[in-house]
């Protein structure tokens, strides 16, 4: 008996138990508030988008020409530069000592072309003269033996073969004679003229050699394109920077004024236009916003990367990017922060409703 109440009893207990979990849990939860407040357009209609804070300059990503160690940073987050100023250096050693080979190379060269451009010698000249006059004193040695020996010969002193023989030393005197003119000539023509181009010419390729090497030792000090803020260093004395694509070790920009960079959808294109009042809402602020003026839109639609996370957002959505510069306060904006940007599209359709004179006279006020 006792046996046949218990399967009864458990299933009662137990249907107890289900229905006091199933009562439980349906209760209604109390509401949480979330953490930060969902942006909210001033506007009565409007045309929202999601922007990015960036440098007017957009943010300049720094490499470097060469591969290297890097041998002293110069800058530091937050340091306004001016355009050539010195940001980083990597180690020249190498690069100086074959500079200072090359310079050596280009002073002989140098010294060689000035060799050639001021010869002859002035200490030259008195020696090859006096070799001059003395082959002129054997011509005419030469010439005095020769006579004697025809009026000899005449007489039938000597023999022809003496005769001869004082004939061929006259003429060997007059070569000699001739030899040293000319070498006299040659000496006080300087040097010659394809020796000068030559010599021009090591000199000219010489001073490129140390003027490419000046150029690669500049390359190892990298130096900031534009006045701007450093917003980024990303490398410390003693690492080896390499160049690799994409690779960044330090990011400057202009930073005043700040610019908002905007996503458009594609599907708001048409509604767009530049001359609408613009606002930014920063978030985490509580409503806090700054005035935007427009600037400019790339001309080119692009496929959207910077996602926002909302559950409507489709990866394939392209957009049109606008870019507002910051007027007035930026209550801190950083380059990189996200805001909630609003369009106010109300002032254009109040604008259509106007009659043609009325809106004459409106813009007549607003250039006033």
């Amino acid at each position: 008996m006792r046996r046949s109440l218990m399967v009864p009893l458990v299933s009662v207990a137990l249907m107890f138990v289900a229905g006091y979990h199933i009562s439980h849990y349906l209760q209604a939860q109390p509401q949480t508030p979330p953490p930060a407040a969902p942006p909210r357009s001033p506007y009565g209609d409007t045309l929202a988008g999601s922007g990015v804070v960036e440098p007017q300059s957009e943010s300049i990503s720094i490499g470097t020409h060469v591969a290297g160690v890097v041998q002293g940073v110069k800058v530091r987050v937050g340091d306004t530069v001016r355009k050539g100023d010195l940001l980083f250096s990597l180690d020249d050693r190498q690069l100086r000592a074959e500079l200072s080979v090359r310079e050596a190379a280009l002073n002989a060269n140098q010294a060689q072309l000035r060799k050639l451009q001021e010869m002859p010698r002035p200490e030259e000249l008195p020696p090859s003269e006096a070799k001059v006059r003395e082959a002129e004193s054997r011509v005419t040695q030469a010439e005095d033996r020769f006579e004697r020996s025809r009026k000899l010969l005449e007489r039938g002193t000597i023999t022809q073969e003496d005769f001869i023989a004082r004939k061929q030393e006259l003429a060997a005197a007059k070569e000699q004679h001739q030899q040293a003119l000319k070498q006299h000539e040659l000496l006080k023509a300087g040097a010659w003229e394809p020796d000068l181009k030559l010599a021009a010419a090591n000199v000219e390729q010489a001073a490129a050699q140390v003027r490419q090497s000046e150029t690669e030792v500049a390359r190892l000090s990298v130096r900031a394109p534009i006045d701007g803020t450093i917003l980024q260093v990303k490398l410390r004395p003693g690492e080896y920077v390499g160049q690799s694509p994409g690779q960044t070790y330090l990011v400057i920009g202009k930073i005043d004024p700040l610019h908002v960079r905007v996503d458009i959808d594609e599907y708001d294109i048409p509604r767009f236009r530049p001359d609408l009042p613009a606002t930014a809402e920063i978030r985490g602020s509580e409503g806090l916003r700054v005035t935007l003026k427009y600037v400019r839109n790339e001309p080119m639609v692009i496929p959207k990367k910077s996602l926002t996370g909302g559950d409507q957002e489709r990866v394939d959505t392209r957009v049109m990017q606008v870019i507002y510069a910051v007027e007035g306060e930026t209550h801190n904006l950083q380059c990189g922060q996200q805001v909630d940007v609003f369009i106010d599209l109300q002032t254009k359709n109040s604008l259509k409703t106007l009659s043609e004179p009325v809106l004459k006279d409106l813009t007549h006020v607003e250039k006033q």
